[in-house]
């Protein structure tokens, strides 16, 4: 059973499940070994035993990347592109045949979710850094603070910023004291998406 892990079989779920969003497929087990200072492959094998009987996962013999989660844990969102964290850029073409695979470990599986590859190192103090993966849930509006994609009519570009609506404004907000905040007047800005999760580059 799953509670029944321990605190390093449950990290190595937590990498896998990380490593698979990040590149689209899952690690090697020499990738598991280095990725969290295991000492040897055979501890790494051992582990995946463990978490195999769990039913947490299942392997293809001799397959350098047969690791496959089970899909009672993971479910895929579609990524639909690139998104600006600096100054704002046009979103990249979105590709309707690529998703990325998340587990509910990282967030639970719900409607209106999708994936957006960060450009830029504005939001670095937010701890999203440029190549990150940010998760997003489709909506129109946002309080105050919230980490938000926004649309910017006026330019044809998104962003990604801390939301704050203000007298007679929306002002953008940065998380790089070196980058200014986008103001802007409230009737050029679409908020598409906030942010609920950020899978983070690896290295």
């Amino acid at each position: 059973m799953e509670e029944h892990l321990s605190n390093r079989q449950r990290r190595i779920l937590a990498f896998i499940a990380e490593f698979l969003a990040e590149n689209g497929y899952p690690p090697t087990y020499e990738e598991i070994r280095s990725g969290l200072g295991i000492s040897t492959k055979s501890l790494v094998y051992h582990h995946l035993d463990v978490l195999e009987e769990a039913g947490c996962l299942s392997r293809a013999p001799n397959t350098p990347r047969g690791i496959r989660l089970s899909q009672a844990r993971t479910f895929r969102v579609p990524r639909l592109g690139t998104i600006a964290a600096g100054q704002p850029i046009a979103t990249g073409d979105a590709d309707p045949d690529d998703y990325i695979e998340l587990t509910r470990d990282i967030i639970p599986e719900q409607e209106g979710l999708y994936a957006l590859r960060v450009n830029g190192d504005s939001m670095i103090d937010a701890l999203v850094n440029d190549g990150d993966i940010v998760i997003l849930k489709h909506q129109n509006q946002a309080l105050n603070g919230e980490m938000v994609a926004v649309w910017l009519r006026d330019r044809d570009e998104t962003t990604l910023k801390r939301y704050y609506r203000e007298r007679g404004h929306i002002r953008l907000q940065p998380a790089n004291p070196r980058i200014a905040p986008i103001v802007v007047h409230p009737s050029v800005v679409q908020v598409q998406g906030r942010v609920v999760a950020v899978i983070r580059q690896a290295g």
